[in-house]
């Protein structure tokens, strides 16, 4: 069993990584980390201090591949991933009408349980 976590690099992100360390010591697991933001490398720091065993795909980037796309085929490949671990933004009462485009598909086409988690 592992989790995978779709971490971007805004506070929704750093959410993500604090539930997901949360959910891998309670299921006693590893981690999948899939960053999605704008910068190819990503901290790593929370993770090395929580002493959870994980690996960070290789990405370049949003120039790589979309988000979303990025994550499902992820999930496609990893067979013993159980559960996956994504990050929302806060939204006014308008904005909760509407969910942000990764995050809908990520929560409509997951093919495990999402954990939707705010900042």
């Amino acid at each position: 069993m592992s989790i995978l976590v779709a971490v971007t690099d805004r506070a929704e992100g750093a959410a993500a990584v604090t539930a997901a360390i949360a959910e891998a010591r309670l299921f006693d697991t590893d981690l999948v980390i899939v960053p999605l933001g704008i910068a190819a490398s990503f901290d790593t720091a929370a993770l090395d201090e929580s002493g959870i065993s994980y690996t960070v795909v290789a990405r370049k980037g949003r120039g790589d591949r979309d988000p979303a796309e990025a994550v499902l085929d992820e999930l496609e490949e990893r067979s013993d991933v159980d559960r996956l671990v994504i990050g929302m933004r806060r939204r006014s009462r308008v904005g909760k009408m509407l969910i942000g485009s990764v995050s809908q598909r990520l929560l409509l086409d997951s093919p495990v349980p999402v954990l939707a988690v705010k900042d």
